[in-house]
């Protein structure tokens, strides 16, 4: 099982927006969301994926074909 798949529908939905270069301020405003509730969304997708950076966050979604 990819790692990305024990993810939850709204963590999954902000990876994709992280991956496709949104900042975080976006992301929340765009899912009508606190800043810090998406930070804390991003920080359980980095341990979920065992990733430290949106850059890898980025890579491993262009790894597993996540985003376009």
């Amino acid at each position: 099982t990819a790692l990305h798949e024990h993810l939850s529908k709204r963590e999954n939905e902000i990876m994709h927006k992280i991956a496709t270069g949104k900042k975080v301020k976006d992301i929340a405003a765009e899912l009508n969301l606190s800043i810090s509730t998406v930070f804390t969304y991003r920080l359980r997708i980095f341990e979920k994926l065992n990733v430290k950076s949106n850059v890898e966050l980025t890579h491993y979604a262009i790894e597993h074909n996540l985003v376009n």
